[in-house]
């Protein structure tokens, strides 16, 4: 009678979902451990395969990651574009909504959000990524461009690009506060969690500058949405 071959232990490097099952299984590592805690020979181990049978779609742990990574993108772009649409025609509105969901994505995918900005950690030249992550950059930028009237052929000019970081910085910086504790105890003065999302955010959101074309004239103006 023959053996049961090893494969029948540990699933053949080659079976379809093995690279859904590594990104998977590296998703779980990141949370678990953050990104100092990873290891390929971990996500293989979790994934049911040998520690070289990752090698069959990722070079290395860089390049595992950098799928993760992209992935990440993908659906961060999606997030932007989605609130961005729901802005309508009013620019300030798009923009608010993109900072919202700027913030809620970093906060359902917190491992995942905070690899995405440690570029040390995972290859760069992955396939795909840098046109993932230019294109979440862009939907943000669009909103500024019409902001200030602005044709995508036209350079940017340094107030828009200055506006650009502003929103960008408040929503990145507000971002990484909620997932490092930081806010804690100021939530819990002002009603939780919850209520710094709900109430407190959207109302920061609210003293994004206005693009010059939008401000109110006369005395007593003021430079807020």
């Amino acid at each position: 009678m023959k053996r049961a071959p090893k494969a029948a232990k540990k699933r053949a490097y080659h079976h379809g979902d093995l690279k859904d099952e590594l990104v998977a299984a590296t998703d779980a590592i990141l949370l678990e451990r953050g990104v100092e805690g990873f290891t390929l020979r971990e996500a293989a181990r979790r994934a049911g395969v040998s520690p070289a049978a990752p090698a069959h779609h990722f070079r290395d742990a860089k390049g595992l990651l950098g799928e993760v990574v992209l992935r990440a993108f993908r659906d961060f772009g999606d997030a932007l574009e989605a609130a961005d649409r729901r802005g309508g025609r009013d620019v300030g509105a798009r923009l608010r909504a993109q900072g919202l969901a700027y913030v809620r994505f970093a906060l359902a995918n917190p491992a995942r959000f905070q690899l995405m900005f440690r570029h040390a950690k995972y290859d760069i030249t992955y396939p795909g990524l840098r046109e993932a992550g230019g294109r979440a950059f862009r939907i943000l930028e669009k909103g500024v461009r019409d902001a200030f009237a602005l044709k995508d052929e036209q350079r940017i000019s340094d107030e828009a690009f200055g506006y650009l970081m502003a929103v960008w910085s408040i929503a990145h910086g507000f971002s990484h506060l909620a997932l490092g504790g930081e806010l804690d105890q100021v939530a819990a003065e002002h009603g939780g969690k919850g209520a710094i999302l709900d109430r407190f955010l959207p109302l920061m959101l609210r003293h994004l500058p206005v693009p010059p074309g939008e401000r109110p004239r006369g005395r007593g103006a003021q430079n807020f949405v």
